[in-house]
């Protein structure tokens, strides 16, 4: 099975933590989307977080209105979300591990969104394309590589490759780009 997470088109945030914040893409360089069209090839199953984002990069990709599943959003940042980045507390040196537990005020950790996500991935039955966050494509990650996932860039409009055999998944591709 054939598992493709693709990041929403750039989020107009202007300058803010999105997170669970409905936001709209900027969906306006149709050339990327040409291209990462062309790059997706034949799609199967196609699923969506519920995020706005996420739906508009859906259809300037041409997949329509594609069903979505609540577990797909974004971590919920609690009391950061909303705040400019350059305003986003300094949590120090943590490893990944601690990174991964660490929940902001009223929100969720990695650990709480991955344990969201999972069982939606798990669920597949063949080859699907996500449209969702990065915060989601983390989560998938994390099924191979355990919280080292939260160390992955995650571009906006960028796609994720996961590839599973039995019970077994590998990561065949993070962070590709249509040329």
């Amino acid at each position: 099975m054939k598992l493709m997470i693709l990041r929403h088109a750039p989020a107009l945030t202007g300058g803010r933590l999105a997170g669970r914040r409905d936001v709209d893409a900027d969906c306006s360089d149709r050339d990327a989307f040409a291209r990462m069209a062309t790059r997706l090839g034949e799609i199967g199953e196609v699923l969506s977080s519920p995020a706005r984002r996420c739906l508009q990069t859906a259809v300037a990709l041409g997949l329509g209105d594609p069903p979505t599943r609540a577990a797909l959003w974004e971590q919920d940042h609690g009391a950061w979300e909303g705040m400019a980045l350059d305003r986003l507390p300094d949590l120090g040196r943590m490893s990944p591990a601690d990174l991964a537990r660490h929940r902001p005020d009223g929100g969720e950790s990695f650990d709480d969104m991955a344990a969201r996500v999972r069982p939606e991935i798990e669920a597949l039955r063949g080859d699907c394309l996500i449209v969702a966050h990065a915060g989601t494509v983390r989560a998938a990650l994390a099924m191979v590589v355990g919280p080292a996932a939260l160390s992955f860039a995650v571009a906006p409009l960028s796609l994720t490759v996961l590839r599973r055999a039995g019970p077994d998944w590998s990561v065949e591709a993070v962070n590709v780009t249509a040329p």
